[in-house]
């Protein structure tokens, strides 16, 4: 399973970034064997007025992911991944390669619907 998770920077051992429309970038990662795939960079969205996690669903989705790993999500990324058929894992631990491990040993609960409003900052 193609897995992905707002970090920090694009590294396996960066910090999770808590805000996924303007999260510096998205770490793929294979969930199988825990390694490090690439990384998508997410400039366009870090200064973006509106419309940041609608984006980053986009990206998100392009990058072929299966399942995103994050500790926050708004309802119109949330639209976006769902409607792309990714599922979205809340519960993201402090490093990319900490959530991976978490989610390997179903420490991470799958969300029905967003956990925050748009423009939570």
């Amino acid at each position: 399973m193609r897995l992905c998770i707002p970090a920090e920077a694009g590294r396996l051992d960066a910090a999770v970034d808590a805000r996924l429309g303007r999260a510096a970038c998205f770490v793929l990662v294979d969930g199988d064997t825990g390694a490090m795939l690439g990384a998508v960079e997410n400039h366009q969205n870090r200064q973006s007025a509106s419309g940041a996690g609608i984006q980053a669903g986009q990206t998100i989705a392009n990058a072929g992911t299966e399942a995103l790993l994050c500790t926050n999500i708004g309802p119109k990324a949330f639209r976006v991944l769902k409607a792309a058929g990714i599922r979205v894992y809340l519960g993201a631990a402090s490093t990319v390669a900490e959530t991976v491990a978490a989610f390997k040993e179903g420490r991470l609960a799958e969300a029905a619907e967003a956990n925050v409003e748009g423009h939570w900052a």
